[in-house]
């Protein structure tokens, strides 16, 4: 993963952080799909608060030049995703994510989660 795309996965993860999305995890599928390079996955407590996190997400990233190529569920399935190109961006609902389990179907792809943290500034 190159230093540009680590940055605004970092950027990506610290707004999650500010609106109190929760259990964020990053995942790197670049050795395990062609679809993106990593999967940032998180939880919130609401539709408001998916809703909320999204925005702030947005916002953050349209700062550092980047735009969402595709944005689904937005009004309410309870599993919000956003799709940078080069990342992915999943924000769950608890019980929806507990469903879909995507840590566990992509579970022998590396978590670059403790990576992000010790590399926050």
């Amino acid at each position: 993963m190159d230093a540009r795309l680590f940055d605004l996965i970092r950027v990506a993860a610290t707004a999650l952080e500010e609106k109190k999305a929760f259990e964020i995890v990053v995942l790197d599928v670049s050795l395990r799909t062609s679809i993106a390079d990593a999967f940032i996955l998180c939880s919130v407590s609401s539709l408001r608060q998916a809703q909320a996190v999204a925005d702030a997400v947005d916002q953050a990233l349209l700062a550092c030049g980047r735009r969402a190529l595709s944005v689904e569920g937005y009004h309410g399935s309870g599993w919000l995703l956003m799709d940078y190109g080069d990342f992915v961006l999943h924000i769950f609902l608890e019980e929806r994510r507990e469903y879909f389990a995507l840590e566990q179907l992509w579970g022998d792809a590396p978590d670059i989660t403790a990576k992000l943290r010790a590399a926050a500034p």
